[in-house]
């Protein structure tokens, strides 16, 4: 692991936050009635994922654009994970935003919205082959994907 800048992480945050950020002027119905029940050890895993994820990811320069090699095939994954992540945003954005577009699936990807960006970001810290990402990120998920799961079975 080197230490350094990483403009891919930086790129992905990006991808990651935008979304975020107009989501919070158009949260589903009775989203705060949701997330007021939340389990709080879920909650606490997730915002120190979230954390530690955002801070590592800009940190390692293993994470920016090497030469091409066979490990180029996990990044190209990554990216394309990210991708498929902010056509969920547009598909949310444009549907009546209910609570159960906030949860829906997306290809084979349950929960999109909670489980492409972990696995984008799972896949970042594989290709860097840096632990401390791959570990953060499974702190995350488990928070993260938790809290999403949770609320998608409490619409049912």
């Amino acid at each position: 692991m080197h230490f350094g800048f990483s403009y891919v992480g930086l790129i992905f945050l990006v991808m990651l936050f935008v979304p975020n950020i107009i989501w919070s002027r158009n949260q589903p119905e009775d989203y705060d009635k949701y997330a007021a029940d939340e389990n709080k050890v879920l909650l606490t895993l997730e915002r120190v994922g979230e954390v530690l994820v955002s801070a590592l990811c800009l940190i390692f320069s293993d994470l920016n654009i090497g030469k091409i090699r066979i490990w180029s095939i996990v990044l190209a994954a990554s990216f394309a994970l990210m991708i498929l992540y902010e056509i969920y945003w547009i598909r949310y954005f444009r549907s009546d935003k209910k609570m159960s577009d906030m949860y829906s699936s997306i290809l084979c990807f349950p929960v999109a919205g909670a489980t492409l960006p972990v696995l984008a970001f799972l896949l970042l810290g594989i290709y860097g082959r840096n632990i401390l990402l791959v570990i953060s990120v499974i702190i995350l998920g488990i928070g993260h994907i938790g809290i999403h799961l949770q609320h998608k079975n409490e619409i049912k």
